[in-house]
């Protein structure tokens, strides 16, 4: 039953993934839901992150797709590629997503602010055009912002934010870090016909997945004329008078770029939001500090998606909007979402795609198991005369056979994990995947195929 003591049952800060899907339920439920964006209805995945970028991904793919069309018996003459066409199409196709996200809501019957929102006192939020509302709950779901270090210079450069609006592909472009997002624009900018250098402050990429991707990706990425500079950080930047970039970095030389994008990780968007007038608790990276049902330290302020730095992915996010939602206002007994066992991919060139554990992991924490490999050419490759190699490894535990991990680099990595993934969670075993037969012939074979 709405509490009329307040303006609103629920107030949202931030219509990102978790946000938006936070707002929707909990109004179906019955609840009078508010929410408010400052920027775009959408948040980082549909604006500005994985869904225009899985769209340059598939931009990408047709370089190399056009040229191994010429062994499948193809003759594809006056090619050319015009990077503001895309850019433009896949900037129209977010304002299609963000326009349905706001349907969305709209046919839920919230109410949205397109503006900033404050939280200025107890159940209070202010709005930036001075309005003030309140609400029994109040949700912060405004998610994380590229982190760009400090260092003469920096103010020259772009973050993944800015890539997708680029006047032009850059003929060298620099790119700061080693995770996900700066092997994905290295590999989107690679085969856009950018020279591409990757410069890390350690010598190794995707730290959290299993070595032998790493190594795997490393490699395939070298033979595409991607460079690394590792071990080594900015020590200065300067704007040359043709608009170039001079970057010096330690142990090299200085060094022209036409763009330099950092790429060094995500910090969570606290600030102006008000949580220290309420005393909200963070963490020591600025997070704010929730607890298995994503309730803050204050009993009516809850958070969800990548401003709790828990895992940052929009599935995640999606998740713990659900289960707020359906625990705070739902006719349901309250539930966690469980964070472990979760899947995730890496749209390099070619992508990645891991669940579970890692070798290493599995060593550490079971001891006793079993790896499987394969390592093998897709059939595409093989005929196209493309010396690409794919990796396939399943990690097992000795003790009752149950695969804890899996883990690949190759064509469509990530739709075949979808699956492997639900496998991997329920606790199959080795013996569950060989009982299986083969659909031939694919590449997923390989998963019901290790000896």
């Amino acid at each position: 039953m709405p509490d009329t003591e307040y303006d609103f049952d629920l107030f949202t800060i931030g219509i990102g993934s978790g946000g938006t899907r936070a707002s929707r339920v909990a109004s179906a439920h019955g609840a009078r839901v508010a929410a408010a964006e400052e920027y775009r209805v959408g948040g980082t995945c549909v604006i500005r992150g994985c869904v225009p970028k899985k769209m340059l991904v598939y931009g990408a793919h047709f370089a190399e797709d056009i040229e191994d069309a010429a062994q499948f018996g193809w003759t594809i003459e006056g090619k050319s590629f015009d990077w503001v066409k895309l850019r433009d199409h896949v900037q129209k196709d977010i304002d299609r997503l963000e326009g349905l996200y706001g349907e969305t809501l709209d046919n839920h019957g919230v109410t949205i602010f397109r503006e900033r929102a404050e939280i200025t006192g107890d159940h209070e939020i202010t709005l930036s055009s001075g309005k003030v509302v309140t609400a029994k709950y109040i949700l912060v779901a405004t998610g994380a912002r590229p982190f760009v270090p400090e260092f003469p210079g920096s103010e020259h450069t772009i973050t993944s934010n800015e890539a997708f609006h680029l006047d032009e592909v850059p003929k060298r472009i620099l790119i700061a870090g080693g995770g996900y997002i700066a092997n994905e624009f290295a590999g989107i900018f690679n085969e856009f016909g950018s020279k591409v250098t990757i410069v890390n402050r350690s010598d190794v990429i995707l730290r959290s997945y299993d070595a032998a991707l790493q190594d795997r990706l490393l490699k395939i990425s070298l033979a595409k004329g991607i460079e690394f500079c590792f071990n080594a950080e900015f020590e200065s930047i300067e704007k040359n008078e043709d608009g170039s970039l001079s970057v010096k970095m330690t142990g090299h030389d200085a060094r022209d770029f036409d763009q330099v994008m950092i790429a060094t990780g995500r910090v969570p968007n606290i600030e102006g939001l008000g949580l220290d007038k309420v005393g909200v608790e963070l963490g020591k990276k600025g997070e704010i500090k929730v607890d298995e049902f994503s309730k803050t330290n204050v009993d009516y302020i809850y958070a969800v998606g990548d401003v709790t730095d828990r895992v940052q992915l929009t599935p995640v996010a999606i998740r713990e909007g659900q289960a707020f939602a359906d625990s705070v206002f739902g006719d349901v007994e309250p539930y966690a979402v469980d964070h472990s066992c979760i899947p995730s991919a890496v749209f390099s060139h070619p992508p990645i795609a891991a669940v579970g554990m890692t070798e290493g992991e599995a060593r550490n924490s079971l001891g006793n198991i079993k790896v499987f490999q394969s390592d093998f050419r897709a059939m595409k490759n093989v005929v196209a005369g493309r010396n690409e190699r794919s990796l396939y490894k399943m990690i097992v535990d000795a003790a009752n056979d149950k695969i804890v991990g899996i883990h690949m680099i190759g064509p469509e990595s990530p739709e075949i994990m979808q699956a492997a993934a639900i496998a991997v969670k329920v606790g199959l075993t080795k013996a569950d995947f060989d009982s299986t037969t083969a659909i031939h012939p694919t590449m997923a074979e390989e998963l019901v195929l290790f000896k």
